[in-house]
């Protein structure tokens, strides 16, 4: 079996073959005459004449005769080049390998198996490829390998195309049904002097032209509520976000997020909105609102319920948060194994008890509100329960898939709280929320009352196409270079 350096060298010898016959083998343009058609298209012109191109997928000869598997975007479709038909461009067709690209004209016909083919009369030489094909050499079986070569894994398989089909579906979707209730696109600053709308760890860089450290943005949020004191009152926006942390099966340092702000709405508005907009997307893509998810098939089109955290830790724990202490809720952390850095307030222990304990169980469509003010810095309290805030996250197959909240529009308590959030105890410092002064002023001009949501759209493609591991619908996921 010949080499791969072998095969590649007798590919560079065709290449140069050609180009002493004066073809050029990476021409600007197909030159053949006619209007081009899909294969697909193609395929419905039985006895009439086509042109096509695409990539050639097999090559095989017998006698006269030269067989040819041509694909494009749209389908597959046979190739014959008969010697007495294709004349003076018979002498290229030794010089194809599979990989390569041609345009090709001629007269759609049937074989007698009964297999549509192109009787082809012209032929163009559109690329030469200089590698075989890993399904002909050695394939593309390695996990980490097809990530670093997305192409090839879109290319051998169809199964990873129709995955990012999906992955756009849901991206023009999403924008058709948030367009529709009559929300605004915009774009926010993805290079910003402070960071904010999240606790996390951001990437650092220095803007030579202004001579000042600048952060990649790790949410949102902060400038999206200033265009709703701006006078918006329905705004999302689409975009990157960057968070300098772990990488893991659900988290990649750079993700895709959807965030979407409502003047006058609260978590409650939110939940609603966000709740069609899973069905929507679930009849608009997939067809149906029953889907798959895990080994489990799950239908989304009901009602989901809306359950308080206290009230689920309390069914399933049976835990009464209410007269839990600090002490007591540490004890319970460490008697089931739950990691703690030390310092966590009650609020930040209910949260992590519910997050380990409680998450992986919530398989059916449901609604958690009402969460620990400790750990919602961004939140609105509830009327007469300062330690809770009007929060939500949105759980199906026991996975959090959205997360929102009724904004606090206060700029006196929004300022106690940024504070309060970077005196908290944390693994790292740099992921506190810090005091935004800009915000903060544009709360003082005046707020409305705001109902707002952020969703990973990368996670959501992962619930979508059932499919739980986050380098699997990002085309070119973060991977450590070769050594």
């Amino acid at each position: 079996m010949s080499t791969l350096n072998e095969l590649r060298d007798a590919r560079i010898k065709k290449l140069e073959e050609l180009k002493t016959r004066g073809i050029n083998p990476y021409p600007s343009r197909i030159s053949l005459e006619g209007t081009q058609t899909t294969i697909a298209q193609a395929r419905e012109n039985m006895g009439q004449r086509t042109l096509v191109a695409g990539r050639i997928w097999s090559v095989r000869g017998h006698g006269a005769i030269t067989f040819m598997d041509l694909r494009d975007e749209s389908g597959k479709i046979q190739l014959l080049l008969k010697e007495e038909i294709i004349g003076t461009d018979n002498e290229i067709v030794t010089l194809i390998d599979s990989g390569d690209f041609i345009a090709c004209a001629g007269t759609v016909t049937q074989t007698k198996t009964g297999e549509v083919s192109i009787e082809v009369s012209d032929l163009q030489m559109l690329s030469k490829s200089l590698r075989p094909l890993p399904v002909e050499w050695y394939g593309l079986k390695d996990t980490e390998e097809r990530y670093r070569k997305r192409y090839l894994d879109l290319l051998l398989n169809p199964s990873v195309r129709e995955r990012f089909n999906i992955r756009t579906k849901i991206v023009r979707e999403i924008r058709s049904y948030l367009d529709g209730q009559g929300y605004w696109e915009v774009e926010t600053p993805t290079l910003q002097t402070l960071y904010g709308g999240a606790n996390a760890k951001p990437f650092k860089t220095h803007l030579n032209a202004l001579d000042t450290d600048m952060y990649l943005r790790i949410a949102d949020e902060l400038y999206l509520k200033r265009l709703i004191t701006g006078g918006y009152e329905k705004v999302y926006e689409i975009c990157k976000d960057f968070r300098n942390e772990g990488i893991d099966q659900t988290h990649n340092p750079e993700f895709t997020m959807i965030e979407y702000y409502e003047a006058y709405a609260d978590y409650q508005r939110v939940m609603t909105i966000t709740e069609g907009l899973f069905k929507h997307l679930a009849k608009t893509v997939l067809g149906n609102t029953l889907m798959q998810v895990g080994e489990r098939n799950i239908d989304i089109g009901h009602e989901w319920p809306r359950i308080t955290m206290r009230a689920v830790l309390k069914e399933r724990l049976t835990l009464d948060i209410d007269n839990e202490t600090t002490e007591s809720l540490t004890a319970f952390s460490q008697k089931h194994g739950i990691e703690l850095v030390g310092g966590e307030t009650k609020g930040q222990l209910v949260f992590s008890i519910f997050d380990h304990l409680i998450t992986p169980s919530l398989i059916e469509p449901v609604w958690i509100i009402d969460y620990p003010r400790d750990v919602s810095p961004l939140s609105k309290q509830k009327p007469d329960e300062p330690e809770w805030v009007e929060r939500f996250e949105g759980y199906i197959g026991g996975k959090e898939i959205c997360d929102g909240w009724s904004e606090l529009t206060d700029p006196q308590e929004q300022r106690t709280r940024f504070q309060n959030d970077t005196k908290a105890t944390r693994k790292d410092r740099e992921e506190a929320q810090q005091v935004d002064e800009d915000f903060l002023e544009a709360m003082e001009y005046g707020m409305p009352p705001i109902g707002g949501i952020g969703i990973g759209i990368d996670r959501l493609v992962m619930f979508f196409s059932n499919t739980w591991a986050i380098k699997e619908v990002i085309l070119y996921p973060t991977l450590k270079p070769k050594q």
